[in-house]
């Protein structure tokens, strides 16, 4: 089992890194591909059924200049509650403000937050420590299930962590089952086997793609 399957939620405000960063109709907003969301839902559904609660922080978009109303996550509270099976789903307009803090201060048992896009600070792409320990106070225990930004050293993944004990600290459900199934690709696949790689960002897997090239016999790239 698991460190995140292991773990009793009961009476803790989990902190999740989740990648809601989904594709929006430029006119009504409306989400056009809800596969990120879809991805994160086991892993909330974990926590609340084990009587915790939950604060999710997601990116959105690349604002450049501060908030903006295409890139608020506001726009994905009514489709996550669905995918939640009708759970309410509160909302802070800013991810470290005052109502943040409040509302996540205020969260009971089965419970969900959901923050304002990261992004809208810039402190959050730049890494920044202070950025990361305003976000730290929010909860309990920090999980990150954001496997499509986790190889970024932004103050939500990478730096955030160090706020939080070992113990309190872990992968979600989706990243622990993309990490294996790399593993698995990396450590254990027997020769022949040929490795897919495609996506928008082929240049953010050059790691992945340097530890396959002494692997695969052949690499596809798409």
């Amino acid at each position: 089992m698991s460190k995140f399957s292991n773990y009793n939620f009961t009476g803790k405000k989990a902190l999740i890194r989740v990648d809601f960063n989904v594709p929006l109709d430029k006119a009504t907003y409306a989400i056009t591909d809800d596969t990120r969301i879809k991805a994160a839902i086991p892993t909330i559904k974990k926590i609340l059924n084990d009587g915790g609660s939950v604060i999710l922080m997601s990116h959105l978009g690349r604002p450049k200049e501060g908030p903006e109303e295409k890139s608020s996550l506001k726009h994905v509270i009514n489709h996550l509650s669905q995918l939640l099976g009708g759970t309410t789903v509160l909302f802070a307009n800013d991810c470290i403000g005052e109502q943040a803090y409040l509302t996540a201060g205020m969260l009971r048992a089965g419970e969900v937050l959901l923050l304002e896009n990261l992004r809208f600070y810039k402190e959050e792409e730049k890494g920044y420590e202070a950025f990361s320990e305003k976000l730290s106070k929010l909860g309990d225990v920090y999980i990150n299930d954001a496997f499509g930004t986790a190889h970024r050293a932004h103050a939500s993944t990478a730096v955030i962590a160090k706020f939080f004990t070992p113990e309190n600290r872990m992968f979600g459900l989706l990243m622990e089952g993309e990490v294996a199934a790399a593993e698995k690709v990396l450590l254990k696949a027997e020769k022949p086997f040929t490795a897919i790689i495609g996506g928008a960002k082929v240049s953010d897997k050059i790691l992945i793609l340097e530890n396959l090239l002494e692997r695969a016999t052949d690499i596809i790239i798409g």
